[in-house]
């Protein structure tokens, strides 16, 4: 690498090294305080229905939704509102997250079988 480049190089990772420290302290307490907030939700399918069919979450708090297939056959948890899909094999468990979100009422289904309906409502 020729001197002048070099020289250039490290001149400029001199004077971004304390953005860079900066941004990644700043990115590591957010991941800190959004782990604490996150609200844990749990939801069973089961007989192609979910139990329960309506989960309750605060608004402004990120979701973790945890969900157990005990049904026989593969299912895709989706929700095109909160823009999330997760495939849980039979006998299996999978995790969604869902960014924090203003009250109102959003709707999940499975979507290899669009008759298992349920809701998030966030108040």
């Amino acid at each position: 690498m020729p001197a002048v480049t070099h020289r250039l190089m490290k001149g400029n990772f001199v004077r971004l090294a304390p953005i860079l420290l900066a941004a990644a302290a700043l990115a590591a307490s957010a991941g800190t305080a959004r782990a604490d907030d996150t609200v844990t939700l749990s939801i069973t399918m089961k007989d192609r229905q979910f139990d329960p069919a309506e989960l309750h979450a605060p608004a402004g708090k990120p979701i973790a939704i945890h969900v157990k297939n005990l049904n026989p056959i593969v299912t895709e948890f989706e929700s095109s509102e909160l823009h999330f899909e997760k495939i849980v094999p039979p006998g299996n468990e999978g995790v969604v997250y869902v960014r924090p979100q203003q009250p109102g009422r959003y709707n999940f289904y499975d979507d290899f079988h669009h008759e298992t309906q349920g809701a998030l409502v966030v108040q």
